[in-house]
């Protein structure tokens, strides 16, 4: 059964969340601060309709910097998928990174490594030729070009005309 779903989903649009997803208040932990970019729930169901996987990609250092805890950003993260859930879409993974900008970790999952992405194309048995990677700074799209997929930037307005045009122009 997890077969057939994987072969549904062979390919993931892998977003950043803030600046992307949601509006980038600066270490965004708490769920009364949180606003929806313009357009973002409307991309999310143009992605699934194109049967894409949707997997947020983030750094979160203010977990590192002691800011909020882990357990802050999981529950922000249960919280946006059950705004979701209202227009009948979700988020269907969130991968995190901790560390700070500063920190030379051997084996750093903060992007723009791709060991965030990476992770998920091997637990979801993704074709790297069919994902690729939507963000705000350039650390997101070097994270995409580490990975070997596709990178778009996403610089304001409405994210479901850069979903569609991404999808019309490019995949």
């Amino acid at each position: 059964m997890n077969q057939v779903k994987f072969e549904k989903y062979n390919k993931a649009a892998f977003l950043d969340r803030d600046g992307v997803i949601n509006e980038d208040t600066g270490y965004l932990h708490s769920i009364k601060d949180f606003k929806w970019i313009k357009g973002a729930v409307e991309a999310l169901k143009i992605l699934k309709k194109h049967n894409y996987l949707i997997i947020v990609i983030t750094n979160q250092s203010g977990v590192g910097r002691g800011y909020y805890t882990e357990k802050q950003v999981n529950d922000l993260h249960s919280w946006i998928n059950e705004q979701l859930l209202e227009h009948k879409v979700k988020i269907d993974d969130f991968y995190f990174s901790t560390e700070l900008p500063t920190e030379k970790i051997e084996n750093s999952r903060r992007k723009p490594s791709p060991l965030m992405i990476n992770e998920a194309v091997k637990k979801y048995n993704l074709v790297k030729d069919k994902c690729f990677m939507i963000g705000d700074k350039r650390s997101d799209l070097l994270a995409a070009k580490n990975a070997s997929i596709k990178g778009f930037l996403f610089d304001g307005g409405d994210l479901s005309v850069k979903i569609s045009k991404i999808l019309k122009d490019h995949l």
